[in-house]
Protein backbone atom coordinates (compact mmCIF):
# COMPACT_ATOMS: atom_id res chain seq x y z
CA UNK A 1 0.00 0.00 0.00
CA UNK A 2 1.23 3.48 -0.79
CA UNK A 3 1.79 5.75 2.26
CA UNK A 4 -0.87 8.39 2.81
CA UNK A 5 0.20 12.01 2.31
CA UNK A 6 0.55 14.21 5.37
CA UNK A 7 -2.71 16.13 4.79
CA UNK A 8 -4.62 12.84 4.57
CA UNK A 9 -3.14 11.62 7.86
CA UNK A 10 -4.12 14.88 9.54
CA UNK A 11 -7.69 14.57 8.26
CA UNK A 12 -7.94 10.99 9.52
CA UNK A 13 -6.70 12.06 12.94
CA UNK A 14 -9.50 14.62 13.22
CA UNK A 15 -12.07 11.91 12.50
CA UNK A 16 -10.84 9.48 15.16
CA UNK A 17 -13.09 8.86 18.16
CA UNK A 18 -11.52 7.49 21.30
CA UNK A 19 -10.65 8.28 24.91
CA UNK A 20 -8.46 11.27 23.94
CA UNK A 21 -10.47 12.66 20.98
CA UNK A 22 -14.12 12.43 22.00
CA UNK A 23 -16.49 14.78 20.14
CA UNK A 24 -18.15 17.53 22.12
CA UNK A 25 -16.82 19.60 25.07
CA UNK A 26 -13.48 18.49 26.45
CA UNK A 27 -12.59 18.39 30.16
CA UNK A 28 -10.75 21.41 31.54
CA UNK A 29 -7.07 21.34 30.84
CA UNK A 30 -4.81 20.34 33.70
CA UNK A 31 -1.82 22.23 32.21
CA UNK A 32 -0.18 24.89 34.40
CA UNK A 33 -1.63 28.40 33.82
CA UNK A 34 1.65 29.80 32.48
CA UNK A 35 1.74 27.11 29.78
CA UNK A 36 -1.86 27.85 28.84
CA UNK A 37 -1.05 31.56 28.61
CA UNK A 38 1.95 30.83 26.36
CA UNK A 39 -0.21 28.69 24.07
CA UNK A 40 -2.84 31.44 23.89
CA UNK A 41 -0.19 34.00 22.95
CA UNK A 42 1.08 31.74 20.17
CA UNK A 43 -2.46 31.23 18.86
CA UNK A 44 -2.97 35.00 18.63
CA UNK A 45 0.16 35.41 16.49
CA UNK A 46 -0.55 35.60 12.74
CA UNK A 47 0.15 32.32 11.01
CA UNK A 48 3.20 32.39 8.77
CA UNK A 49 2.19 32.15 5.15
CA UNK A 50 3.37 29.05 3.28
CA UNK A 51 6.31 29.78 1.02
CA UNK A 52 5.26 30.09 -2.62
CA UNK A 53 7.15 28.03 -5.17
CA UNK A 54 8.92 30.28 -7.62
CA UNK A 55 8.87 29.41 -11.32
CA UNK A 56 12.07 27.83 -12.49
CA UNK A 57 14.23 30.44 -14.20
CA UNK A 58 14.53 30.05 -17.93
CA UNK A 59 17.87 28.76 -19.10
CA UNK A 60 19.93 30.61 -21.66
CA UNK A 61 19.00 27.90 -24.17
CA UNK A 62 15.28 28.39 -23.47
CA UNK A 63 15.63 32.13 -24.03
CA UNK A 64 17.58 31.61 -27.23
CA UNK A 65 15.04 29.14 -28.63
CA UNK A 66 12.18 31.46 -27.69
CA UNK A 67 13.88 34.24 -29.64
CA UNK A 68 14.35 31.88 -32.61
CA UNK A 69 10.61 31.12 -32.55
CA UNK A 70 9.84 34.85 -32.75
CA UNK A 71 12.56 35.93 -35.17
CA UNK A 72 15.00 33.36 -36.61
CA UNK A 73 17.37 36.05 -37.90
CA UNK A 74 17.72 37.60 -34.47
CA UNK A 75 18.04 34.09 -33.07
CA UNK A 76 21.02 33.45 -35.36
CA UNK A 77 22.71 36.66 -34.21
CA UNK A 78 22.10 35.85 -30.54
CA UNK A 79 23.29 32.26 -30.90
CA UNK A 80 26.44 33.28 -32.76
CA UNK A 81 27.28 35.92 -30.16
CA UNK A 82 26.72 33.35 -27.41
CA UNK A 83 28.80 30.78 -29.24
CA UNK A 84 31.79 33.13 -29.61
CA UNK A 85 32.24 33.40 -25.85
CA UNK A 86 30.83 30.03 -24.71
CA UNK A 87 32.88 27.12 -23.38
CA UNK A 88 31.85 23.62 -22.37
CA UNK A 89 28.10 22.98 -21.94
CA UNK A 90 27.08 26.51 -23.04
CA UNK A 91 28.97 25.97 -26.30
CA UNK A 92 26.87 22.96 -27.26
CA UNK A 93 23.68 24.76 -26.19
CA UNK A 94 24.56 27.79 -28.30
CA UNK A 95 25.26 25.50 -31.26
CA UNK A 96 21.93 23.75 -30.70
CA UNK A 97 20.10 27.08 -30.81
CA UNK A 98 22.04 28.18 -33.90
CA UNK A 99 21.20 24.94 -35.71
CA UNK A 100 17.48 25.33 -34.95
CA UNK A 101 17.50 28.94 -36.13
CA UNK A 102 19.23 28.03 -39.40
CA UNK A 103 16.76 25.21 -39.92
CA UNK A 104 13.84 27.59 -39.47
CA UNK A 105 15.23 29.52 -42.44
CA UNK A 106 15.74 26.26 -44.38
CA UNK A 107 19.48 26.78 -44.50
CA UNK A 108 19.85 23.05 -44.20
CA UNK A 109 23.55 22.64 -44.84
CA UNK A 110 24.46 25.33 -42.31
CA UNK A 111 21.99 23.88 -39.80
CA UNK A 112 23.51 20.43 -40.22
CA UNK A 113 27.02 21.77 -39.61
CA UNK A 114 25.95 23.75 -36.53
CA UNK A 115 24.18 20.76 -35.00
CA UNK A 116 27.08 18.40 -35.61
CA UNK A 117 29.46 20.93 -34.05
CA UNK A 118 27.11 21.17 -31.06
CA UNK A 119 27.10 17.38 -30.74
CA UNK A 120 30.88 17.30 -30.80
CA UNK A 121 31.13 20.13 -28.24
CA UNK A 122 28.91 18.12 -25.90
CA UNK A 123 31.34 15.21 -25.82
CA UNK A 124 30.45 11.77 -24.51
CA UNK A 125 28.94 12.78 -21.18
CA UNK A 126 25.29 12.70 -22.29
CA UNK A 127 24.61 10.09 -25.00
CA UNK A 128 20.89 10.85 -25.09
CA UNK A 129 21.49 14.51 -25.90
CA UNK A 130 24.18 13.53 -28.42
CA UNK A 131 21.60 11.28 -30.07
CA UNK A 132 19.07 14.11 -30.31
CA UNK A 133 21.57 16.51 -31.85
CA UNK A 134 22.79 13.89 -34.30
CA UNK A 135 19.22 13.08 -35.30
CA UNK A 136 18.48 16.76 -35.90
CA UNK A 137 21.61 17.05 -38.05
CA UNK A 138 20.57 13.93 -39.98
CA UNK A 139 17.14 15.40 -40.67
CA UNK A 140 18.73 18.61 -41.93
CA UNK A 141 20.79 16.50 -44.34
CA UNK A 142 17.67 14.65 -45.47
CA UNK A 143 15.92 17.96 -46.05
CA UNK A 144 18.68 19.02 -48.46
CA UNK A 145 18.56 15.65 -50.24
CA UNK A 146 21.89 14.34 -48.95
CA UNK A 147 20.99 10.81 -47.87
CA UNK A 148 24.60 9.70 -47.46
CA UNK A 149 25.40 12.62 -45.16
CA UNK A 150 22.16 11.96 -43.27
CA UNK A 151 23.17 8.38 -42.60
CA UNK A 152 26.61 9.51 -41.45
CA UNK A 153 24.88 11.56 -38.74
CA UNK A 154 22.04 9.14 -38.00
CA UNK A 155 24.08 5.96 -37.50
CA UNK A 156 26.05 7.28 -34.49
CA UNK A 157 22.90 9.00 -33.20
CA UNK A 158 21.16 5.62 -33.22
CA UNK A 159 24.09 4.05 -31.35
CA UNK A 160 24.03 6.89 -28.79
CA UNK A 161 20.30 6.41 -28.18
CA UNK A 162 20.81 2.70 -27.58
CA UNK A 163 23.75 3.47 -25.28
CA UNK A 164 21.50 5.79 -23.28
CA UNK A 165 18.89 3.04 -22.99
CA UNK A 166 16.28 5.17 -24.77
CA UNK A 167 14.50 2.60 -26.92
CA UNK A 168 11.83 5.02 -28.12
CA UNK A 169 14.39 7.57 -29.29
CA UNK A 170 16.36 4.84 -31.05
CA UNK A 171 13.12 3.77 -32.77
CA UNK A 172 12.42 7.30 -33.99
CA UNK A 173 15.96 7.58 -35.33
CA UNK A 174 15.48 4.20 -37.04
CA UNK A 175 12.61 5.76 -39.02
CA UNK A 176 14.91 8.52 -40.23
CA UNK A 177 17.60 5.97 -41.05
CA UNK A 178 15.06 4.05 -43.15
CA UNK A 179 14.32 7.19 -45.17
CA UNK A 180 18.00 7.66 -45.91
CA UNK A 181 18.49 3.98 -46.72
CA UNK A 182 15.58 3.96 -49.18
CA UNK A 183 17.04 7.01 -50.90
CA UNK A 184 20.33 5.13 -51.22
CA UNK A 185 18.58 2.09 -52.72
CA UNK A 186 19.25 -0.11 -49.68
CA UNK A 187 15.74 -1.55 -49.34
CA UNK A 188 16.67 -4.56 -47.21
CA UNK A 189 18.48 -2.38 -44.67
CA UNK A 190 15.57 0.05 -44.69
CA UNK A 191 13.18 -2.82 -43.99
CA UNK A 192 15.28 -3.89 -41.00
CA UNK A 193 15.32 -0.32 -39.67
CA UNK A 194 11.53 -0.06 -39.99
CA UNK A 195 11.05 -3.43 -38.27
CA UNK A 196 13.07 -2.06 -35.35
CA UNK A 197 10.98 1.13 -35.36
CA UNK A 198 7.69 -0.80 -35.28
CA UNK A 199 8.93 -2.76 -32.28
CA UNK A 200 10.32 0.24 -30.42
CA UNK A 201 7.49 2.70 -31.13
CA UNK A 202 4.47 0.56 -32.10
CA UNK A 203 2.18 3.57 -31.77
CA UNK A 204 3.96 5.48 -34.53
CA UNK A 205 1.66 5.73 -37.53
CA UNK A 206 4.63 7.03 -39.53
CA UNK A 207 6.57 3.81 -38.97
CA UNK A 208 3.64 1.73 -40.23
CA UNK A 209 3.00 4.03 -43.20
CA UNK A 210 6.62 3.91 -44.33
CA UNK A 211 6.66 0.16 -43.83
CA UNK A 212 3.55 -0.19 -46.01
CA UNK A 213 5.10 1.97 -48.73
CA UNK A 214 8.32 -0.03 -48.71
CA UNK A 215 6.46 -3.35 -48.73
CA UNK A 216 4.33 -2.18 -51.64
CA UNK A 217 7.35 -1.02 -53.61
CA UNK A 218 9.06 -4.38 -53.12
CA UNK A 219 5.95 -6.29 -54.24
CA UNK A 220 4.83 -7.54 -50.80
CA UNK A 221 1.22 -6.45 -51.15
CA UNK A 222 -0.22 -8.61 -48.37
CA UNK A 223 2.27 -7.15 -45.88
CA UNK A 224 1.65 -3.68 -47.25
CA UNK A 225 -2.11 -4.06 -46.73
CA UNK A 226 -1.71 -5.18 -43.11
CA UNK A 227 0.72 -2.35 -42.41
CA UNK A 228 -1.41 0.39 -43.96
CA UNK A 229 -4.43 -0.86 -42.00
CA UNK A 230 -2.40 -0.51 -38.80
CA UNK A 231 -1.32 3.02 -39.80
CA UNK A 232 -4.95 3.97 -40.51
CA UNK A 233 -6.08 2.57 -37.16
CA UNK A 234 -3.51 4.74 -35.39
CA UNK A 235 -4.21 7.87 -37.45
CA UNK A 236 -7.62 7.53 -39.13
CA UNK A 237 -7.72 10.88 -40.96
CA UNK A 238 -4.35 11.38 -42.61
CA UNK A 239 -3.94 12.30 -46.28
CA UNK A 240 -0.67 10.42 -46.80
CA UNK A 241 -2.10 7.23 -45.27
CA UNK A 242 -5.24 7.52 -47.39
CA UNK A 243 -3.17 8.07 -50.50
CA UNK A 244 -1.00 5.03 -49.86
CA UNK A 245 -4.02 2.88 -48.95
CA UNK A 246 -5.52 3.68 -52.35
CA UNK A 247 -2.34 2.76 -54.21
CA UNK A 248 -2.10 -0.57 -52.36
CA UNK A 249 -5.77 -1.30 -53.04
CA UNK A 250 -5.37 -0.48 -56.75
CA UNK A 251 -2.34 -2.73 -57.14
CA UNK A 252 -4.25 -5.50 -55.33
CA UNK A 253 -7.10 -5.26 -57.86
CA UNK A 254 -9.59 -3.41 -55.64
CA UNK A 255 -10.43 -0.36 -57.73
CA UNK A 256 -13.54 0.62 -55.74
CA UNK A 257 -11.56 0.63 -52.48
CA UNK A 258 -8.82 2.67 -54.14
CA UNK A 259 -11.34 5.20 -55.41
CA UNK A 260 -12.90 5.57 -51.95
CA UNK A 261 -9.48 6.08 -50.33
CA UNK A 262 -8.48 8.80 -52.78
CA UNK A 263 -11.87 10.50 -52.56
CA UNK A 264 -11.50 10.57 -48.78
CA UNK A 265 -8.11 12.30 -49.16
CA UNK A 266 -9.63 15.00 -51.37
CA UNK A 267 -12.51 15.49 -48.94
CA UNK A 268 -10.33 15.61 -45.81
CA UNK A 269 -7.53 17.87 -47.10
CA UNK A 270 -8.60 19.44 -50.40
CA UNK A 271 -5.73 21.93 -50.54
CA UNK A 272 -2.94 19.48 -49.73
CA UNK A 273 -0.31 18.04 -52.05
CA UNK A 274 -1.73 14.59 -51.25
CA UNK A 275 -5.16 15.72 -52.51
CA UNK A 276 -3.60 16.96 -55.76
CA UNK A 277 -1.99 13.56 -56.26
CA UNK A 278 -5.24 11.80 -55.36
CA UNK A 279 -7.14 13.82 -57.97
CA UNK A 280 -4.58 12.76 -60.55
CA UNK A 281 -5.05 9.11 -59.62
CA UNK A 282 -8.85 9.45 -59.77
CA UNK A 283 -8.60 11.04 -63.20
CA UNK A 284 -6.46 8.13 -64.42
CA UNK A 285 -8.89 5.43 -63.31
CA UNK A 286 -11.79 7.42 -64.79
CA UNK A 287 -10.03 7.60 -68.17
CA UNK A 288 -10.55 4.97 -70.91
CA UNK A 289 -8.80 1.64 -70.52
CA UNK A 290 -6.21 2.74 -73.08
CA UNK A 291 -4.88 5.36 -70.65
CA UNK A 292 -1.29 4.67 -69.71
CA UNK A 293 -0.35 2.87 -66.58
CA UNK A 294 -1.62 2.19 -63.10
CA UNK A 295 -1.04 5.03 -60.62
CA UNK A 296 1.87 4.13 -58.39
CA UNK A 297 4.01 6.55 -56.44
Amino acid sequence: MLPLPAFALASLALLQVGPFTRPGPQPASQLPPEVIQRQDDKRRQPAASAPQALPAPKSELDRCLALVAEDPLQGIDAAQAWLRQAKGVPAYQAGHCLGVALGRLERWSDAESALLAARDALGAADPRERARLGAMAGNAALARGAADAALTALDPAHADALSAGDKALAGQIAIDRARALVALGRSDDAGAALAEARGAVPGSAEAWLLSATLSRRTGKLAEAQAQIEKAAALLPVDPEIGLEAGVIAMLSGHEDAARKSWQSVVAAAPGSAAATTARGYLAQIAAPATAAGTPVR
